[in-house]
């Protein structure tokens, strides 16, 4: 029977490449001149820091480009509320990674009410999808990219026919 996987990963190789750009960028740009700003990654989380919170937005956005042009879906990210503290402004921004059982719940829930002749069943940080026809599996597919689906950085991997 024709099956795949949903998960939700990113590349963390491409991740640290995009936060080694987005700091180049920063310390570059006119904006940020005489500013000590910074990106600092360990592990799954990046370290925004910089003089205020405005520069912390705009870091952010920087890094979402960053992350766009190394091919990472931002909707990986989860940025934290800014920490502000006198001189300097501090953000966490989580990249997430694997799919949380209330999420494989919900992308469950959503393929059993579209009526397809698949079965899905969550599978620790996975869900695994089956069905007879290849067609259906594309159905699936295309239902959880089209509008409405949840607001995950999903991809489909291990196809088997």
């Amino acid at each position: 029977m024709p099956s795949f996987d949903i998960v939700s990963e990113y590349d963390k190789h491409e991740a640290s490449n995009a936060i080694d750009q987005a700091n180049r960028e920063i310390q570059g740009r006119f904006d940020f001149k005489g500013v000590t700003a910074s990106f600092e990654q360990h592990g799954d989380t990046v370290l925004l820091e910089a003089d205020v919170d405005f520069q912390l937005k705009q870091m952010l956005d920087v890094l979402g480009n960053r992350l766009i042009a190394r091919g990472i879906d931002v909707r990986c990210m989860e940025a934290q509320e800014p920490q502000l503290s006198g001189v300097r402004a501090r953000q966490e921004v989580k990249l997430k990674q694997g799919l949380e059982q209330a999420e494989a719940k919900e992308i469950v829930k959503r393929i059993k009410e579209s009526k397809l002749k698949v079965q899905a069943q969550i599978q620790g940080e996975k869900v695994r999808v089956t069905g007879k026809k290849r067609d259906d599996l594309q159905a699936v597919m295309a239902l959880l990219r089209g509008e409405g689906g949840p607001d995950l950085a999903l991809q489909f991997d291990n196809f088997r026919d």
